[in-house]
């Protein structure tokens, strides 16, 4: 019998020297519109895995000294990379994320918030989104993906590019709801996943679809990874049915798609 229990504690030992020995530390950098999701999921994540999430933040673009393209560029070491599609389409064609590792995570789109008791602007049409950003004294817009898109196309659409060089900006390093929240922007835009989080600010709505860019969000595992199967696990989670709930609930809509390993 004390044979047979000195057996069972050594084989229990060693499943767990094993188990220990493929635990990885899993470097993620995300940008806004995941972030939420991401700071849930994660725990949700590490109680069914040894490996553990280390999440880092930054804007998909800009120049921005914390924006993801700045910080790879200063040599930061990241496993995954999760961002704009767009952008992450960027690093594989450089090298920088695997060829063979994107997987759209979710499909983001854009909102708009006011200081919370501040009146409500309707936007549901192209002429109220349009009366509402004209009579704004100051409008809030993100530097990065949904920011690009409302100043180099959606204005010019509108015909307001003129006005809005006026009365908006680019944030910087800043959620657009933080800016709104204190007082400094009358009315803000960003995707909703990353206005929603932010206290001090009443969610008025998403754009009218003539004015919506839905945007998706992707993971990509970087070309130096030296946690490449981990890599892939959070990733392979994270696109999984076990992440829907909580993906919906910070404000972004599931993609689920066929991974590409």
């Amino acid at each position: 019998m004390r044979k047979l229990f000195c057996t069972s504690l050594i084989l229990a030992i060693n499943v767990l020297l094993v188990s220990l020995s493929y635990a990885a530390d899993i470097q993620v950098i995300t940008s806004g519109a995941f972030a939420e999701a991401l700071k849930d999921l994660a725990p949700e994540y590490e109680k069914q895995s040894p490996n553990k999430v280390i999440i880092s933040y930054g804007s998909s673009m800009g120049a921005a000294p914390d924006s993801i393209p700045s910080r790879l560029a200063r040599g930061e070491q990241f496993d995954v990379l999760i961002l704009a599609a767009p952008a992450l389409d960027g690093f594989v064609k450089s090298g920088t994320v695997q060829s063979g590792t994107k997987a759209d995570l979710v499909a983001s789109v854009m909102g708009a918030v006011v200081k919370a008791g501040a009146p409500k602007p309707d936007i549901s049409t192209m002429n109220g989104l349009k009366s509402a950003l004209l009579n704004a004294k100051s409008v809030a817009y993100s530097a990065s993906a949904s920011g690009v898109y409302l100043s180099t196309e959606l204005f010019p659409k509108m015909g307001i590019s003129e006005q809005m060089g006026k009365t908006a900006r680019k944030i910087y390093s800043e959620r657009v709801a933080s800016v709104v929240a204190r007082g400094d922007a009358d009315l803000g835009f960003q995707q909703v996943s990353e206005l929603l989080p932010i206290p001090g600010v009443d969610f008025i709505g998403e754009l009218p679809p003539e004015a919506q860019k839905t945007v998706l969000f992707s993971a990509g595992i970087t070309s130096d990874t030296q946690n490449l199967a981990a890599s892939k696990d959070l990733i392979k989670y994270l696109a999984s049915k076990k992440a829907v709930a909580t993906i919906q609930k910070a404000g972004l809509k599931p993609v689920l798609p066929a991974l590409p390993w």
